[in-house]
């Protein structure tokens, strides 16, 4: 039976992994992230994934995903995090994907870091889009103001792509099938440096998430990554969660479907 991938199904939207990191390549905590989601039309998502990779639908729908955060304490799979690089303000603009496996996952547009030494490690290692920028996360109780300049590649001082983002966060929220879905995401679709496809799994305890309000929302990354209609209107979808640490296995292969005859 040759197998296309609109036959492919993915993989149940649980609330921990399906598939737990036996063996850790990378450890990390994503503290204090605000998940801002913009419903779209998948065929607006499918040119920008790897190959075999497809985007992955909710009710029909596909979304893209602003989401800012703190990454602390990037360790390697032993020893102590990594001084002082190991710990940045990081914003990604992402869409949400399946492969030809069923395995959920995320495929990232790009991600902004405000340290310079993990944007070339995780360009020149990983070929992720990375970008240098300056950046800031300020709290005063419950209200979080993120900031964002891009440096490199692509900075400026006029008309420097920006991003600021002003929240306030409210009471827990239900972890519905879309929050899951929006969140509960098991790895990483991307390709690497040689051009081929690869899924890389995390594993991390459920997010405790929270309803989240926006009070700012001043753009420019979404824009950059090919979706400028976004940010002029208000997200779909808001969540705040305090964090987790989560821990990266090994990279897979992601198999490519075979065409129907």
């Amino acid at each position: 039976m040759v197998i296309g991938m609109a036959e492919v199904v993915a993989e149940a939207v649980t609330p921990v992994s399906p598939r737990p990191v036996t063996r850790a390549v990378l450890r990390q905590d994503w503290l204090t992230p605000t998940f801002l989601h913009w419903a779209v039309d998948p065929a607006r998502v499918a040119p920008l994934l790897p190959a075999g990779v497809r985007p992955d639908v909710f009710d029909g729908r596909t979304y893209v995903g602003l989401v800012p955060f703190l990454m602390h304490d990037v360790a390697g799979p032993v020893g102590p995090p990594v001084p002082y690089a190991g710990t940045f303000c990081e914003t990604n603009v992402r869409v949400y994907s399946v492969d030809a496996a069923g395995r959920r996952g995320v495929t990232f547009l790009s991600l902004d870091a405000s340290r310079l030494a993990p944007v070339l490690t995780a360009r020149w290692r990983f070929a992720l889009p990375y970008v240098w920028s300056r950046m800031s996360i300020a709290r005063d109780g419950d209200r979080l103001a993120y900031r964002c300049r891009r440096l490199w590649p692509g900075g400026s001082r006029v008309g420097a792509t920006r991003s600021a983002v002003d929240v306030r966060v409210g009471g827990p929220a239900t972890a519905g099938p879309l929050e899951q879905f929006l969140t509960a995401r098991w790895g990483l679709h991307l390709t690497d440096r040689r051009g081929r496809s690869r899924y890389w799994p995390n594993a991390h305890d459920s997010w405790p998430l929270r309803a989240a309000e926006v009070t700012r929302l001043d753009d420019d990354l979404l824009t950059a990554a090919g979706f400028a209609d976004l940010a002029s209107r208000p997200p779909d979808s808001v969540l705040f969660s305090p964090g987790v640490a989560a821990v990266f296995g090994p990279h897979l292969p992601v198999p490519l479907p075979v065409p129907q005859p």
